[in-house]
């Protein structure tokens, strides 16, 4: 079952302070790749600040580079015989394997290390026996990043195909700390958004903070499996607000 979230911001504000009402505070066990990367290094903490216990996959040269709290894997994201073993007793995979500052000049790269890395973190997932795969992919359709948004839309396919339960969230520019670049066209998507022949792609191509990313992350993971679940901008916008909502509430 492939649920998509193509609902009103308000409506789907709405619904996800309400799952996130319902949701118990279920501890989970976490695999992340990529977890020395841009967002592993932001959603890591947030894991462990709930409670939840994290096991970290990165290479030797920057297994120092794992969050304290972690449990370090040394192995190749590349290659599942290097850390399919030492996922367990996991529940939850999350992938943010990729290559960094994508751009179209990276092609080769999408195809040596983002795709083959979504087979490898697959493969090693389904031996292990993990219930939940959450993946970052990105925002489609659109009219630049072709080479980028076919390799993900290949991943996507692929998680699909493997019959896992999973959750796939779709930024399109995911702002913070040495990614700001992109603050200046905020205002550009306020009026976009505003007219209504813009409206939907603004929406859709919409920019989220590093904040928001990690919050819908954490949501995701915490509500667990079930079927595979499409979360696009105003999604990742909304779950990152109704878990910011939540935080306070039980603070």
């Amino acid at each position: 079952m492939i649920t998509s979230y193509q609902i009103g911001s308000t409506r789907r504000a709405a619904h996800f302070e309400r799952q996130a009402a319902l949701v118990s505070m279920t501890h989970r066990s976490v695999f992340v790749t990529g977890a020395t990367g841009y967002m592993g290094r932001s959603l890591i903490p947030a894991l462990l600040t709930r409670g939840h216990s994290v096991r970290a996959l990165a290479r030797e040269s920057s297994a120092h580079r794992v969050f304290p709290g972690a449990e370090t894997v040394v192995g190749n994201a590349l290659a599942p015989a290097t850390f399919a073993d030492a996922i367990a007793p996991a529940d939850t995979l999350v992938h943010l394997i990729g290559t960094p500052h994508p751009s179209p000049a990276k092609a080769a790269s999408f195809q040596a290390v983002d795709l083959p890395s979504v087979d490898a973190a697959l493969t090693a997932a389904l031996t292990a026996g993990v219930q939940h795969f959450v993946y970052v992919s990105v925002a489609q359709p659109a009219p630049v990043m072709r080479a980028y948004i076919a390799v993900r839309q290949a991943g996507e396919a692929r998680i699909r195909s493997s019959g896992i339960a999973a959750t796939i969230l779709r930024p399109w520019y995911v702002l913070g700390p040495g990614h700001r670049w992109p603050y200046f066209l905020v205002p550009c998507y306020a009026i976009f958004e505003l007219l209504p022949p813009t409206r939907e792609w603004a929406r859709r191509l919409g920019l989220v903070t590093l904040q928001q990313m990690v919050r819908a992350m954490v949501a995701s993971i915490e509500r667990g499996p079930e079927g595979v679940r499409m979360i696009d901008v105003p999604g990742i916008r909304a779950a990152g607000y109704c878990a910011n909502v939540m935080e306070r509430r039980s603070s």
